[in-house]
Order: C-alpha cells, then structure tokens, then sequence
C-alpha cells in the first residue's frame, strides 16, 4: 500500500551503495547546469531570475517522492516560460510582483489539472495531441523563445512584440540603437555555448559563461556602461503560502493552464519513456501525471511558477550516471545550498548571458528534418506541422496548439467518416482475395460485388457507405449480389446497424441481396440483439468470403479453380 501512496518507498527501499556515486555526480553535474539555466528560463517567463531558482528546489524533491522515472530532472524549461509569460502577461505586468503571485497560482492550476487526470487515469487524453502538432508548435515556440530575447541580447527594449515578424522587423530597424557591449557579451557567450557542445556536450558550460562575464563586467564596471545586469538576488528560501487568487484570474489563466498541463505532461512523459526504455523499465504515465501534478501544487505554495521534465537536464542526468531519484533530491539540495549562500555572486551576472543561454538552449529544439520526412511519408500529416507552425508564430502560442489539435482532430473525424474500403478479386493461385486496384488480375464474379470495410462503422461513417452502394448500383444496373467483407470492422453502434438492415429491407425489393461475411464475435452479438438473427440470418452467417460465394451458388469460377478451406 505503501508503494502505490508513495513510489519512492520502491527505490528506497532497494538502494544500494554502487548506485551512490552516479547519483551524486549526476545531482552535482544537473544543479550546476541547472542554475544558471533556472534563472534565464526565469527572465524568459517575465519573472525574477530569483523564481527559477525557487522553481528548481521543491518541485523536484517532490516529484523524485511520487515520480515512475528514474532520470527525468524536472525543473524550469523554456517552452513552460513562454507559456507562462503569454498567459501571465495578459492579466498583468510582467515583472511586477502581481505577475510573480499570479504565475505562482499559475502553477497550483496546472498541478491540481494534471493531479486530478492522474487520479482519473486520463493520461490518454495527450494522445488527441499528435506527433506533427507537438512538432510544429515546438519549432515555431522555439523561434518565438529565441527572438523575444533580442531585447537583452541587444540591450534595447522592444515596444512591437505583437508577432515575431514585427519583433523581428523592430530589431532590425533599431539595431543602431543597440548596446554594443551587451550584444558583444551575448555573442561572445553564444560562440562560446555553441563550442562546447559541439566539443565537449558534457561540459557545465553555462556555469562557465556566467562566471567570465560576471567577473568581465565586475572588473570593468561594464553595468555603468549600459550593461544591464541582473541585480540583487534574495536570499534564502521563499516561505510557505497559498497563492492569492480570485474568479477573475482563474477564468483568465485557464486557457493557458490546460495547455500548459497537456504541453509540459508530454514532453516530460516523452523524454521519460525514451530513457526508461534504454533501462528497460516501465513509466506509469497516470503516475507521472500525479507526480507532476504534486510537484507544481509544492512549488506553488513555495513562489514557483510551473515547471516539467526538461529533455536537455535528464539526458545529462542519465549521462552523468543517474541510477535513481536520489540524483535530483542532491541537486535541489545544492540549490538550497546557492539560494541561502551564494546569491550575491549574481549580482553582476548580464542579462545578454541569460539570454544567450535561452538561445541556445532552444534553437536545437527547431526540426526541420521532421517535415521532410512527414510531407514524404504521409502529406496530411505534414500540413498539420505546417498549420500548427505558421499558426503559433501568426497568431501565437495557446491558438497555435490549439488550432493545429482541432486541424489534426478535424483530419482524424474525416478519416473515420470516409473509411478505406477496397473492391476485392480473387487471385486463384494464391487462393485469397485481394483489392482489385493493387491486382487488377484478380478475378471478378458476374453481378457480383464483393467489397471489405476496412474500419469500424458509427453514424458518422454510414453516409458514406451508403453513397458508395448507391453508386455501384447506378453504374451497375445488372447487380444481383453485394458481399460485405466485415474481417475488418471491430465494431458497430446502433445508428450502424438501423441503417444497415433498412439498406438490407430496400436492396431485397429492388432484386438485390446483400450479404456480410466475416462478422467478429462482439459484432454479431450486437447485430443478433439488435435481431437481426430473425430477418437477416441467411445473410450474416457467411464465415468467410469463400463460404458466402458457395452459399450463393456462385462458385461459376469454377474452371478447376479451388477456393481453399474457410477458416475462422
């Protein structure tokens, strides 16, 4: 009982010593990449660098309690931050202190939102989020991340941030006005970021950025020159308390909270389950939800704003030898350690450096193999990336992935409601039947038409079939038989099968007789509940194609020809 309330009691229980070493160099490698990368992914959503680092403490001691992985490093991550400022910022200043409470109920919305799925085991509901989508808003929201921090890399502030275009065209026209030691601080740090994962991937170089242009602009006074710099940072750890809230700001933040909670769940759950795979273990994805959930209520309670599994921090933390939990509960714990000790030291850190870190950090989340490869494999699929793309840099970042989940669940409703169905031949020497466009060869009976549905039949799809009869009959005015190939069909509703038997009630009086072969188990109990046993049974009870033909007396394909024997 103990193991299903608290999932580290697993872990815990069966630690052992040879996992130490990892843990510790892991939590040691992810805290030093994790602060500076806390405090930009901070700045980005609007807030005190000080926030991601309040963000990086709790939340993830929480989720290493309640958490299936082993790995994941849960914390601040840049495509949250953007939510956060987009939602945040419509009801409130960025930077104010209004916009630090409100971010922090922000993130008791998204924790109760993915608690309450995980208690009612809808972890499913991401998967109406398809891969094109994700694809496509997180290369558009990586190039809306990258150039919102042009006003620190240039060291100018930026009125039109409407869309990137006119972020973009404002940058351009007021690149003159730049502050040339911010931008050469932000490009230096660029290169240098740039260099080391290309060279050395595993190097801390975040932390060494922030410490050369700390002490550059520490030395060289480079803050009285226009540099702007992050400031005083408080320190300590924040106190406990319940993040005001009113019927206003919750009605406000809603939008932003369930994208937040779908978005953040599956990039966590996917850079999760890409680990756990590699180790050979399971991720409950309904208890990743809880456990989430969990860790942003905690860091609410604690001035956090929302935070999820981030793929650059676990990867290093798998690479760097994590075995277990243990890992993330050490770098918390040297956060804490930076938070009650060492802030002052980023007193002089740049703005520019923070922001190159942002740079870089997402610009390698922009794919642009993935539509290659979609428009080549499945074009439909493609579009819905280019959709969800162009919508969240046009219209922004809530409609963009809303707009391309309503395109992709638009593209999934007409794929149900017009089937594949295929017009089968029989290929003698093979002795099966076969879809007449891909063997043409096939043999044809003589007003006979012999057609498999390839897709459950519901009321949003009976339409079509319908139309589909009707034209065969009207471009075959000679048909006597139409056999329906039901292998396929795994399930049937009402509406379906009310349709069906009147289709079957007004083909028999215009001399037609219609047949279905093949009926699954669950099919047939519902066609015979629905009694179709009494009207129809000389018509359903065909096990297979072979037999229904037999039934007919239509086995004038004879020519020594020898269907093979039906089986079930």
């Amino acid at each position: 009982m103990l193991e299903r309330l608290l999932p580290a009691a697993v872990w815990l229980r069966r630690y052992r010593g040879s996992n130490l070493p990892g843990d510790i160099s892991a939590g040691l490698i992810v805290a030093v990449m994790l602060i500076p990368q806390g405090m930009a992914y901070a700045l980005l959503a609007g807030l005190p660098p000080v926030i991601g680092l309040y963000a990086s403490t709790i939340p993830l001691i929480i989720y290493a309690l309640f958490g299936s992985s082993r790995q994941l490093a849960v914390g601040p991550v840049a495509l949250v931050s953007l939510l956060t400022l987009s939602g945040v910022s419509m009801i409130a200043e960025a930077g104010t202190a209004n916009f630090v409470v409100l971010s922090a109920l922000l993130a008791l919305m998204v924790g109760v939102t993915q608690f309450v799925l995980g208690l009612l085991r809808a972890g499913f509901i991401t998967n109406f989020l398809s891969h094109a989508v994700i694809s496509g808003f997180t290369s558009a929201a990586a190039l809306v991340i990258g150039l919102s921090q042009l006003k620190h890399l240039l060291g100018i502030k930026l009125e039109n941030t409407e869309t990137v275009f006119s972020l973009l065209w404002e940058a351009l026209k007021r690149l003159g006005e730049a502050n040339i030691i911010t931008l050469a601080i932000g490009l230096a740090g660029i290169v240098l970021l740039l260099f080391f994962k290309r060279v050395l991937p595993r190097f801390p170089a975040p932390l060494l950025v922030v410490l050369l242009s700390t002490l550059a602009v520490y030395l060289f006074g480079l803050e009285a020159r226009g540099v702007k710099i992050v400031g005083g940072v408080p320190s300590g750890l924040p106190g406990f308390a319940m993040p005001s809230m009113s019927f206003d700001s919750l009605r406000a933040l809603l939008p932003v909270a369930l994208t937040i909670s779908f978005v953040g769940f599956m990039e966590s759950i996917a850079v999760a389950k890409s680990i756990a795979n590699k180790e050979k273990y399971k991720i409950n994805a309904n208890q990743e939800l809880v456990a989430l959930g969990l860790a942003n209520i905690a860091g609410a309670m604690f001035s956090a704003y929302p935070v999820t599994g981030g793929f650059s921090r676990s990867a290093v933390n798998y690479q760097a030898g994590a075995r277990t939990p243990l890992a993330s509960i050490i770098t918390a714990a040297l956060i804490i350690l930076t938070l009650l000790f060492f802030t002052p030291l980023f007193y002089y850190l740049p703005n520019a450096v923070l922001a190159a870190i942002v740079m870089v950090a997402v610009f390698g989340l922009i794919d642009l193999k993935e539509p290659r490869h979609l428009f080549k494999v499945k074009p439909v699929d493609g579009w819905t990336l280019l959709i969800t793309f162009a919508a969240t840099l046009l219209i922004g970042i809530e409609q963009g992935i809303l707009l391309g989940a309503m395109f992709s669940l638009f593209i999934f409703i007409w794929r149900s409601a017009h089937p594949h169905t295929a017009e089968l031949g029989y290929l003698a020497e093979e002795g099966v039947f076969r879809n007449l466009r891909r063997y043409p060869e096939a043999q044809t009976f003589e007003r006979v038409l012999i057609t498999r549905i390839d897709a459950s039949l519901y009321f949003a799809n009976m339409a079509f079939l319908e139309n589909l009869l009707d034209q065969t009959i009207i471009e075959r005015p000679d048909l006597r038989y139409i056999i329906l190939d039901f292998s396929a069909v795994n399930n049937i509703d009402a509406v379906a099968l009310e349709t069906l038997a009147q289709r079957m009630r007004e083909l028999r009086q215009q001399g037609i007789e219609l047949h279905i072969t093949g009926m699954k188990g669950p099919v047939r109990d519902l066609a015979n509940r629905a009694g179709w046993q009494d009207d129809f049974a000389d018509n359903i009870t065909h096990l297979s194609l072979q037999q229904a033909l037999e039934s007919l007396d239509l086995l004038a394909f004879s020519h020594g020809l020898r269907l093979p024997a039906s089986r079930t």
